[in-house]
């Protein structure tokens, strides 16, 4: 036999032995412990019989920093909305971007701290539009901020990008007819990179991620993995739009919110085939039917902005040529608490961002504002002693 094949035997027959030895070990062990358990005042701290009932953990605080990357086409102005309506419910400062960047953060430029309204510094919450930048928005935002995004199909959102950005993105304005297909059947043929909104037509989503949105993972695929590491790093929670409903239970869940914290005012929504968080999706989608139903009644219409009669929920406009169409409420709203919290649910963000800022630079002001200092004291006034009794 040759000599590999004995020591694998001997091998073998030292492995059954030890086998055979734990065996008879562990079976003593365990009979040694069954007959002298009545002896051994440890036994059933050792062996409980049954689980300890559970304890429920404390209700974690709500958490009230948190900074949205509000990447273009893929539902985030939904989302930026949820976060408004939730700091001014609990007064938090939002950060606004400053008049001279409009009402994104000087977007596409690299986002920088000095874009942000100095009346909107300290912020809690930050959810306009911006290009990531991490180290910018750790020196803006508080330690201990919660970071997400969201993100969408790419080409159902290239053809809503398409669409919106149709007179801005030079790409766009080249195609004969504002033709989507035939930009599809020669993009190199309109793109150059480099352009004022450029970003709008390759790769866009990696350019809001604060990434090269010319490097091709066809060519460098190393430099995308790269950034999807950096991604998962940083954010918390990456939502998806095609399943809205259920990243907004995970949302609720990382930030331990209630559910009238995150309702919102999507009407055509719609329902997503996932399992996932199916129970609470499912409650957080019929809560939201009742509010629009509260708010928009039993068959709301989409409307052309022009024919909105309240003013705060008339959408912007990106050109002539795109109409962006929205809701109004029943008889054009009215006065009352009631109205002003279902303007606010379905507030586009231009209206929504302009009147935060004007709440906001009302209260820095009215902090600013000195105590009165009066020159002089007024005098006190002098007491009159009642006369005593008259005498005779």
């Amino acid at each position: 036999m040759p000599p590999i094949l004995q020591q694998l035997q001997q091998a073998t027959k030292m492995i059954s032995r030890r086998k055979i030895l734990l065996l008879v070990l562990g079976c003593s062990t365990i009979s040694l412990l069954l007959h002298q358990g009545a002896q051994l005042s440890w036994y059933p701290k050792l062996f409980p019989l049954s689980c300890p009932p559970l304890r429920e953990s404390p209700p974690r605080p709500k958490h009230m920093t948190v900074a949205f990357l509000k990447t273009h086409k893929t539902a985030g102005t939904t989302v930026q909305n949820i976060l408004f309506r939730f700091a001014e419910r609990h007064n938090l400062t939002v950060a606004l971007p400053h008049p001279s960047c409009e009402h994104q953060f000087c977007y596409p430029r690299n986002f920088s701290a000095h874009f942000v309204h100095p009346a909107t510094r300290p912020p809690h919450v930050l959810a306009s539009h911006l290009r990531f930048d991490r180290a910018e928005l750790e020196r803006l935002m508080p330690p201990g901020t919660i970071y997400i995004t969201i993100l969408r199909e790419p080409a159902a959102m290239f053809e809503s990008l398409f669409s919106y950005y149709n007179q801005y993105c030079p790409a766009f304005r080249r195609v004969p007819n504002a033709s989507l297909e035939a930009f599809l059947q020669a993009p190199e043929t309109y793109y150059r990179a480099g352009e004022h909104f450029a970003m709008f037509a390759h790769n866009t989503l990696a350019y809001d991620l604060g990434g090269d949105n010319e490097r091709s993972p066809r060519n460098d695929a190393a430099y995308l993995a790269g950034l999807i590491r950096q991604v998962e790093e940083v954010f918390s929670l990456v939502m998806i739009a095609e399943y809205f409903d259920e990243s907004l239970v995970l949302l609720r869940r990382l930030l331990a919110w209630d559910l009238d914290d995150v309702l919102y005012a999507k009407l055509n929504a719609r329902a997503a085939s996932s399992r996932l968080a199916a129970i609470p999706a499912q409650e957080l989608r019929e809560a939201r039917q009742r509010l629009l139903r509260h708010c928009f009644g039993d068959k709301p219409v989409l409307r052309p902005a022009a024919q909105i009669r309240t003013k705060q929920l008339q959408p912007w406009q990106p050109s002539r040529k795109v109409d962006i169409m929205g809701y109004d409420l029943p008889g054009g709203g009215g006065a009352g608490p009631a109205t002003e919290a279902c303007i606010k649910l379905a507030m586009p963000e231009v209206q929504y961002s302009n009147y935060l800022l004007r709440k906001q630079k009302r209260r820095v002001s009215a902090r600013a504002r000195p105590e009165p200092v009066l020159d002089k004291p007024p005098p006190r006034p002098i007491r009159v002693l009642p006369r005593g009794p008259q005498g005779p």
